[in-house]
């Protein structure tokens, strides 16, 4: 029986049954030597005899041209289409089940942005309202306090107040310390005769009380006119009178009104 050269038996003389290649007519003897010489072992690798490229022992088909080496066929490799570009949702509606498959979405509408909402934002509680702010506290630098209280301090140029809201039932008068975690609600700032905890404002909403917080100066109230307060008040809470003032540190003077419109907008 004839073998191919790919090492096949065939019983055709002209070409291999099995892989259509052209074989000569050899003797049972040589016929056996040529298979012992050109069949691969099992773990030499198969010559594909279309494109010369080694496969392994097993392949049934050649990996770099698709040559099938059980029937000696060679596939037909349809000619190159170039690729047309698509939208990527015309693409994945493609790739879909028929069942799944949309028209394709317009451009206009697939332009415009949808606003999803992130699971966190929903979940996360909106933010607490400010209180609204119907009482104000002018803080101000008063050269005839300064000049009473006689201070080695050099004092800041008089100008315009500073405005503190005050939207809590108790107020804290006094300068930052975050050494000790004091943050007041009326900080004086760079005044050095006023203490860290000085003094303390309270209100029911419409009355307001000063207190004194054991200040190394004292805290002292006066009237609108008139000469200024020679003593501190007394241990306890002091009512305050409308348009009285409060003295602090070396020149800090504090009046308590009621916030403007415009305050009220700013504070909001």
């Amino acid at each position: 029986m004839a073998i191919c050269p790919a090492g096949h038996e065939t019983s055709a003389h002209d070409f291999c049954d099995t892989c259509g290649l052209p074989v000569q007519a050899q003797s049972p003897v040589a016929a056996v030597e040529v298979a012992a010489v050109d069949a691969p072992s099992p773990t030499q690798p198969v010559i594909c005899p279309h494109c010369q490229t080694p496969n392994v022992a097993d392949a049934l088909f050649c990996e770099a041209c698709g040559f099938d080496f059980t029937t000696g066929t060679v596939p037909d490799v349809p000619a190159a289409v170039a690729p047309v570009a698509a939208e990527p949702q015309t693409l994945a509606a493609l790739a879909a089940p028929p069942e799944e498959q949309v028209a394709p979405v317009a451009p206009e509408a697939a332009a415009t942005p949808v606003a999803v909402e992130s699971p966190a934002l929903a979940d996360s509680p909106a933010p607490a309202p400010r209180p609204d702010v119907e009482w104000v506290a002018e803080l101000w630098i008063d050269p005839d306090w300064y000049a009473a209280q006689g201070s080695s301090d050099p004092m800041p140029s008089p100008s315009l107040p500073d405005i503190a809201p005050l939207v809590k039932e108790n107020n804290l008068i006094g300068r930052v310390s975050h050494s000790r975690g004091i943050f007041p609600d009326i900080d004086c700032e760079l005044d050095n005769g006023c203490s860290r905890r000085h003094a303390m404002l309270s209100t029911d909403g419409n009355r307001w009380w000063i207190e004194d917080l054991d200040s190394a100066n004292g805290t002292f109230v006066g009237a609108a006119a008139g000469p200024l307060p020679a003593m501190p008040i007394p241990q306890g809470r002091v009512e305050l009178n409308p348009g009285q003032r409060i003295y602090v540190g070396a020149w800090t003077r504090i009046v308590v009104r009621k916030a403007t419109d415009d305050e009220k907008v700013a504070f909001a």
